[in-house]
């Protein structure tokens, strides 16, 4: 078969998207901060699509969420956009938990398009996708310690410099939107039963 002629442009198409992989990312991004666009990069750069699911969509306004799930994903596009990545080439969907971990997995792929693969820097989530048969990669980290959403909302909650760990754009979403001050404001809250 040639590749010349009228029908050459959708072999080539047809070839292309028989050899396209997209995969799956999975992190809460409380706040997304720079380890996470390391890992998206190094994703895009490996010829993979991209589809970015924000675990613990429901939850907000609580010291380990303090983001909603609309923030987290403008926190993505904006990211996203500054560091001039394809947003063709990735999708964003918020995933609320449901609690019952051995149908989560299912209950995930409910909610996102077909996935080839998947990554995930938590134990668990790798933990369940692995369970369930899918193949789980890896990327570099980016000195884990200090890029962590726990690390950045401790900073942001007793005053640190957490700025610098976070994208640009952002930080500046979080400002105009006094994110950080709900962060400080309900740190201090603990919950009783």
């Amino acid at each position: 078969m040639t590749s010349d002629g009228p029908n050459a442009y959708l072999l080539v198409v047809s070839h292309r998207h028989m050899i396209e992989m997209r995969s799956l990312f999975v992190g809460r991004f409380q706040p997304v901060h720079k380890g996470h666009m390391h890992t998206v990069r190094q994703i895009l750069e490996n010829g993979e699509d991209l589809v970015i699911a924000i675990g613990s969509a429901q939850y907000s306004h609580t010291p380990d969420n303090p983001f909603t799930g609309g923030e987290r994903v403008m926190f993505i596009k904006r990211a996203a956009l500054d560091e001039g990545l394809p947003l063709d080439r990735i999708d964003i969907v918020p995933v609320p938990d449901i609690g019952i971990h051995p149908l989560w997995v299912s209950h995930l792929m409910s909610l996102v398009p077909r996935v080839d693969k998947a990554y995930s820097h938590n134990p668990l989530v790798r933990r369940l996708l692995i369970d369930a048969g899918f193949r789980v990669d890896e990327t570099g980290l980016l000195e884990r310690g200090t890029y962590s959403g726990r690390h950045i909302r401790d900073l942001m909650r007793w005053g640190g410099e957490w700025e610098p760990l976070v994208p640009e754009g952002v930080v500046q979403i979080i400002k105009e939107l006094k994110l950080d001050e709900r962060v400080r404001e309900i740190g201090e809250v603990t919950i009783t039963r």
